[in-house]
Formats: structure tokens, C-alpha cells, sequence
């Protein structure tokens, strides 16, 4: 199969979702919002501990269905922190309501999905990184779209966050060009391969 982005080893739940998830362009606006929370909920831990959690909070969050949680109150922060099966932190479960009430105002005005990747004229950006070393934590662009995320609402979407869900989302491809997911991740993209 060829070699993998040294990141993604070596504990199985790792190596599947590089192999399968990671790079791979989302466009369903759901599903964006959901990488985009749990991206914040990870902010100063590892992935790992994300995916390992991830069936919970998508149990503990509805499916991370934004028109019921928009609906969520302190009743419900309260419920989630009694979760163990997540991470209990006030502050990330009380940001997942605000952004589903953002998410839905986004959504409604631009549709969710168009209003990410208007930011890449819905081509993802191929980069082509020869080392993991190469790699930004954030760019330019994350930055632009944090503030604009910030701008409308949301919370826990600092430039290194979002860089990272922009990466994860497939907007981006930073798989490294000896990783045998970088041409597969790029097949995918529905205009131009480079940029």
C-alpha cells in the first residue's frame, strides 16, 4: 500500500482514520459543523482521545444534530457533564449550543458547507509537503476564517483549530506526497488537482 504520514501510527483506530477519513473533502454542511466541534472539544488534547470518544459524543450530542441541540439549555450542559463518556468541559458543551445556533443563521443565509469553501472555490487545496516537519499548524487562511467564524459567532475556532479541521475536512490536503493517501485524497477533488 505504501508508506503513511507518520502520524497516523501506530494504534489501529489512528491508522483507520488516516487511511480512510483524513483528507478526504466533506461537503455535507452537517458534517463539517461536527468536525468543526469536535476539533474545538480536542483543542489541548490529543485526536486520538477524539476518536476514541467519538461514538459517545455522537451518542451524548444527537447525533450532533444542530437544529436539536440549538434548542439545548443549562439543563442539558448539566446533563452532558455528568457524561463520562466525553470530554466534560463547561465551556466546549456550552460553545456546541452557540454553534448550532450560528450554525443554523450560517446555514440558512449561505448554506454552512458553501460558506467554508467559498474560502477555496470548492477545490480543495493540494499542498505537497515531503516531511511532516513541513506542515503549518495554521496558515493565513485558517486565521482569515477564524476570525470570520469568530465574527459570526462561534467559539473555540482559533487559526490552529480550524487549520486543523480544514485538514481533517479534506478543504485541504496535507497528506505528504510520500504518503500513499496524498494522490488518493487528490483523485478526489472535484475540480483541478493542483493550485
Amino acid at each position: 500500500m505504501g508508506d503513511a504520514c507518520a502520524w497516523a501510527g501506530p494504534d489501529q483506530i489512528y491508522v483507520e482514520y488516516h487511511d480512510t477519513e483524513w483528507g478526504v473533502p466533506e461537503f455535507d454542511a452537517r458534517a463539517l459543523w461536527e468536525k468543526l466541534i469536535l476539533e474545538g472539544f480536542q483543542a489541548g488534547l490529543s485526536w486520538i482521545t477524539i476518536l476514541k470518544k467519538r461514538d459517545n459524543f455522537r451518542d451524548a450530542f444527537a447525533g450532533f444534530d444542530p437544529e436539536i441541540i440549538a434548542k439545548w439549555g443549562e439543563d442539558d450542559v448539566a446533563r452532558l457533564l455528568a457524561n463520562p463518556g466525553i470530554i466534560r468541559h463547561r465551556g466546549k458543551i456550552q460553545a456546541t449550543i452557540t454553534n448550532a445556533q450560528v450554525f443554523q443563521k450560517i446555514n440558512a443565509r449561505d448554506g454552512f458547507d458553501q460558506f467554508l469553501w467559498k474560502y477555496f472555490d470548492g477545490v480543495p487545496l493540494q499542498n505537497h509537503w515531503k516531511t511532516e516537519a513541513e506542515v503549518p499548524g495554521s496558515t493565513p487562511l485558517s486565521t482569515q476564517m477564524s476570525k470570520d467564524l469568530k465574527k459570526e459567532g462561534f467559539k473555540f475556532c482559533g487559526p490552529t483549530i480550524v487549520y486543523a479541521f480544514l485538514q481533517a475536512s479534506g478543504l485541504v490536503n496535507d497528506h505528504i506526497t510520500t504518503c500513499f493517501r496524498h494522490a488518493q485524497c487528490a483523485a478526489l477533488s472535484p475540480g483541478p488537482k493542483g493550485r
